[in-house]
């Protein structure tokens, strides 16, 4: 199987597991309306606080967006197709809301913080929109926030690259609602009206 294919078959996987949350989360959301003791909120648990670095330097955490919906998607700037594809979609999305697309705060959070600091998004982050902030930390801030939204990434080895090495990461676009909660997310494929008709829904 090669790499294509291997990046393929997580998506999917990670696909099928946020459906499986979506899934229990009905399931526990009807199961409330029986007698029987709720255990659950209903609310898939993905997503959570976390404090990173922006592309100015500047410390900023979840709470600093409250009061917007946040479109996050999690890459890296030496990523060759797959993360500029998805960053059009996300920023396409966003500028086809518009006038509703202030009320909306794409993220980049890279999974290469060691080739991806502030100076190097700040460069990489406009060329898709002005809307669009890159997010970047430690390696624990990183691995504890791809946690929370259950990312898969991992280093791999990439004769072709500077530094020898690529990264295997799941694509995924999160739609995160004003107040921090989960609302849905949005697979490889989905299309920028499709993302701006989705995210005009949850506004109302």
């Amino acid at each position: 199987m090669d790499k294509r294919q291997s990046l393929i078959w997580m998506a999917v996987l990670i696909v099928l597991a946020l459906l499986g949350l979506l899934i229990a989360g009905l399931i526990s959301e009807k199961s409330a309306q029986a007698p029987a003791p709720v255990v659950s909120s209903g609310t898939p648990q993905v997503g959570g606080p976390f404090t990173l670095t922006d592309e100015k330097g500047a410390t900023v955490s979840d709470a600093d967006f409250r009061g917007k919906y946040m479109l996050i998607y999690f890459g890296f700037t030496f990523c060759p197709d797959v993360c500029p594809t998805e960053l059009q979609v996300m920023t396409g999305a966003v500028d086809a809301l518009g006038a509703d697309a202030d009320k909306v705060q794409p993220l980049f959070i890279t999974v290469d913080p060691a080739r991806d600091t502030a100076d190097v998004m700040a460069t990489y982050v406009p060329q898709f929109s002005p809307r669009l902030k890159g997010l970047t930390g430690s390696d624990a801030q990183i691995a504890a926030v791809a946690k929370e939204f259950h990312v898969f990434y991992e280093k791999a080895p990439d004769d072709s690259s500077s530094a020898d090495y690529s990264m295997d990461h799941s694509s995924i676009v999160y739609l995160m609602g004003p107040d921090g909660k989960f609302l849905t997310f949005f697979p490889p494929g989905t299309t920028p009206d499709a993302m701006a008709a989705k995210i005009k829904g949850f506004m109302g």
